[in-house]
């Protein structure tokens, strides 16, 4: 009863110490237009300060689950450990993108029906504020390890930092859309922009929502692995010639490592370390559970 189970979760994660840091800009940003607002009576400011509030608490949400998961890497009431913590709060993530999402889209619906004066100086200079703050943050949550497809190499599937970055990601989308729209309504009248923008806006994110919804949900419903992995992993151990996979299950238990039940059928009588042996180690199987059968 001594194995281990945290798989590496006790450890700080590398998406956590740039979480933290994007969560102070983005916190300090928050409090500097709220303030800004309130002293020279800018509605856009404080308004835009309030945005900020909510995305401040989305990412803290981020921060909090890499947190709890190195904390709780060593709870034994965590069957697979606490990789998880990062898919679940992924997908809250992704449920607050696509309020986000909706609420954008319902904006601008009610803005093409009954349109609202702008004050386009001091809403482009909000709108500015916000693409440089929310740019860095993009740039700092970065995933360096999204660029590699390779199915049987979950390293990059870090749905905590996707999700965070998503948020960001949002908002420097906003902040773009923002600013071509209102320069567009200031210079030649194209006030019809400024809610159009907002239904582009919506759309996008309810997409980058619906995507991050599928890939974290996946993970928590323990959806067998890619087919590329069952697939090595069937070859490899039948190749041997002894053995014959009767039964096979492969799920992810947190970013980079899965679990895995091998059912195998054997010609001969045999330890369980001699099917085990045979499991490719690049992929990443933290906990292996083989059953052998002898032929029928």
């Amino acid at each position: 009863m001594d194995h281990e189970h945290h798989f590496g979760q006790g450890q700080p994660h590398a998406g956590e110490a740039r979480t933290k840091l994007v969560v102070a800009l983005t916190a300090a940003t928050m409090v500097v237009e709220v303030i800004a607002g309130l002293i020279f009576g800018s509605l856009a400011l404080l308004a835009d300060g309030l945005h900020m509030a909510s995305h401040t608490s989305a990412l803290g949400l981020a921060w909090l689950a890499y947190v709890y998961a190195r904390r709780h890497a060593n709870d034994r009431s965590f069957s697979f450990g606490t990789g998880k913590v990062n898919s679940l709060a992924g997908f809250t993530s992704a449920v607050v993108l696509a309020l986000f999402a909706l609420m954008m889209a319902a904006e601008s619906v009610h803005r093409f029906i009954a349109p609202v004066p702008i004050a386009f100086d001091y809403a482009i200079v909000v709108a500015v504020l916000g693409l440089a703050v929310n740019g860095a943050s993009v740039l700092i949550l970065r995933d360096r390890h999204r660029h590699d497809h390779h199915a049987t190499d979950e390293r990059h599937h870090d749905h905590n930092l996707r999700a965070a970055h998503l948020h960001v990601l949002a908002d420097t989308l906003t902040s773009l859309l923002a600013i071509i729209a209102l320069l567009a309504a200031k210079y030649f009248g194209a006030v019809w922009m400024d809610p159009m923008m907002g239904i582009v806006g919506g759309a996008l994110v309810a997409a980058w929502a619906w995507g991050l919804a599928r890939e974290t949900g996946a993970v928590l419903l323990d959806r067998q692995a890619e087919r590329q992995v069952t697939t090595a992993i069937t070859t490899a151990v039948e190749e041997d010639g002894r053995f014959e996979i009767i039964d096979l299950h492969v799920w992810s238990i947190g970013p980079g490592y899965r679990a895995a039940i091998v059912s195998v059928r054997s010609t001969d009588p045999c330890p369980r370390s001699e099917v085990e042996k045979l499991v490719p180690n690049r992929l990443r199987i933290a906990h292996l559970t083989i059953e052998i059968h002898d032929p029928a």
